[in-house]
C-alpha cells in the first residue's frame, strides 16, 4: 500500500500543535554514539563506513540520538522538538530505508504529565492513520531498577538479565545462569573487569586485544569480543540466590490492567519485604495523569517483564503493534531517558521522554 502523504502531513501538524519545533538532523552520523549507547550488538544492523582518517561513520539509524545530541549543543535547558524523515537500518523482511518521524520532550520537570503527554499523541497517531487491533503494552525500567536495587542484583548480572528480557526471550532465559563454556576460563581478564563500570571495562578489553594485535575473531570485533567477555564476567559474579530469584520471578510474571498490575506490586512488596514507595509512586502518578488527560487504559497492558537498555532507558516505556505482527515490529514505541543527555555531554542529568512513529507500518495495513 502506498504510504498515505497526508496522514504524514497531519501528523506532523498534530506535533505542532503541542509545541514541537520541527528539527532535521544529518543522515551521516559518528557510529560510536550508537554503539556505545545502544550496545555493539547494533552493529549488524547499521551502515557503517569511514573517513579518511579512518573514523566510523554511519548512516542515520533513529532520530533520538541525534536530537538529543543537538539538544546539548544548543545549551537550552528544556525544548519540544519533533521530526519526519529517513533512518536506515537493517529489518529482516522490510525495507532497509524507511520514514521515521516522532517527538522528544526534553526538560519538563513534571515527569507523569511529560510521560502521558507523549503516550496520547502515540495513541492519537494510531486514530490519525485508522490503526485497530492494536496491542498497546506499557513497562517501567524504574520499577525494574527499584527491585533489581532492593535484591542487591549485581550490575554486570542486571545488565545480562535486562538483554535477554529486551531481546523478548522470556522469564526463565533472563533468570537462566549463562553456561560456562569449555576450555580456557581467562580467569585474569574476567578477574580484572567483574564489577566494573560497563564501558570502563570494555575499554580495557578492547585495548588489551588491540594491543594483542586481534582486530576480529571468527566475524566478531573487538568491541563484540569485549562485550562477551563483560557478560562472562557477569556470570561469574551474577548468580541469583533462591529467595531472590524467586522474587524476581514473581515481579516479572506481573501483567495486566496498570490499576491491577500496581496492586499486585504493592502485595509483592509487602510480601517480600522490598522498598519499592518512589519507583511505583510514580508509575501510579502517570497513570492517573493519563486518566485525567482522557488516555483510556483498559486496553493497555502492563507487562512488568517489558524491557530495554538500561543504560538508556530510566522510566516508563511503551510499544504498540499489530496484534498480527511478530513481537518487536512496532508502529510505535518510545520512553523515559533521563540518563541519555548527560551521556551525550550535558552539564547535568535531564528529564526526557520521547517516541517514534514507524510510517510505513502505520500507513501499510498489518505491518
Amino acid at each position: 500500500m502506498i504510504p498515505s502523504v497526508s496522514a504524514h502531513d497531519e501528523l506532523v501538524r498534530l506535533f505542532a500543535r503541542r509545541g514541537s519545533t520541527l528539527v532535521d538532523t544529518p543522515i551521516l552520523q559518528p557510529a560510536a554514539l550508537f554503539l556505545e549507547l545502544s550496545g555493539e550488538s547494533i552493529r549488524r544492523r547499521l551502515f557503517v563506513t569511514q573517513d579518511g582518517e579512518g573514523r566510523e561513520f554511519c548512516l542515520r539509524p533513529e532520530h533520538t540520538i541525534p536530537v538529543c545530541v543537538a539538544h546539548v549543543r544548543s545549551g537550552r535547558d528544556a525544548g519540544e522538538y519533533c521530526y519526519l524523515g529517513p533512518v536506515f537500518r537493517q529489518r529482516a523482511g522490510e525495507p532497509s530505508e524507511f520514514l521515521q518521524a516522532g517527538v522528544e520532550s526534553i526538560g519538563n520537570r513534571d515527569a507523569a504529565a511529560a510521560d502521558a503527554e507523549v503516550f496520547a499523541l502515540a495513541m492519537a497517531a494510531l486514530d490519525l492513520y485508522g490503526r485497530r487491533g492494536v496491542e498497546v503494552r506499557i513497562g517501567d525500567m524504574g520499577l525494574l531498577e527499584a527491585v533489581l536495587d532492593a535484591l542487591a542484583v549485581a550490575p554486570a548480572a542486571r545488565r545480562r538479565l535486562v538483554r535477554q528480557l529486551s531481546a523478548g526471550r522470556g522469564i526463565e532465559a533472563a533468570l537462566a545462569e549463562e553456561p560456562r563454556p569449555a576450555g580456557a576460563d581467562y580467569a585474569g581478564l574476567l578477574g580484572a573487569i567483574e564489577g566494573q563500570d560497563p564501558r570502563a571495562a570494555k575499554a580495557f578489553v578492547e585495548d588489551v586485544i588491540s594491543i594483542a594485535g586481534i582486530s576480529a575473531v571468527g566475524g566478531r570485533s573487538a568491541a563484540e569480543i569485549a562485550e562477551r567477555f563483560l557478560s562472562r564476567a557477569a556470570n561469574r559474579s551474577g548468580g541469583l540466590a533462591g529467595e531472590a530469584r524467586e522474587v524476581l520471578r514473581r515481579y516479572l510474571a506481573i501483567r495486566g490492567d496498570p490499576g491491577g498490575a500496581a496492586r499486585a506490586m504493592r502485595e509483592l512488596a509487602r510480601g517480600a519485604g522490598l522498598d519499592l514507595g518512589p519507583a511505583l509512586g510514580r508509575f501510579e502518578a502517570r497513570c492517573e495523569e493519563m486518566a485525567r488527560r482522557g488516555v483510556p487504559l483498559d486496553g493497555v497492558t502492563f507487562a512488568a517483564d517489558s524491557a530495554r537498555n538500561m543504560d538508556y532507558y530510566t522510566g516508563f516505556i511503551f510499544e504498540m503493534r499489530d496484534s498480527a505482527a511478530p513481537p518487536g515490529r512496532f508502529l510505535v514505541a518510545g520512553g523515559r531517558y533521563d540518563r541519555l543527555l548527560e551521556q551525550l555531554g550535558a552539564a547535568a542529568p535531564m528529564p526526557a521522554v520521547g517516541c517514534s512513529f514507524w510510517l510505513d507500518r502505520l500507513a501499510g495495513g498489518a505491518a
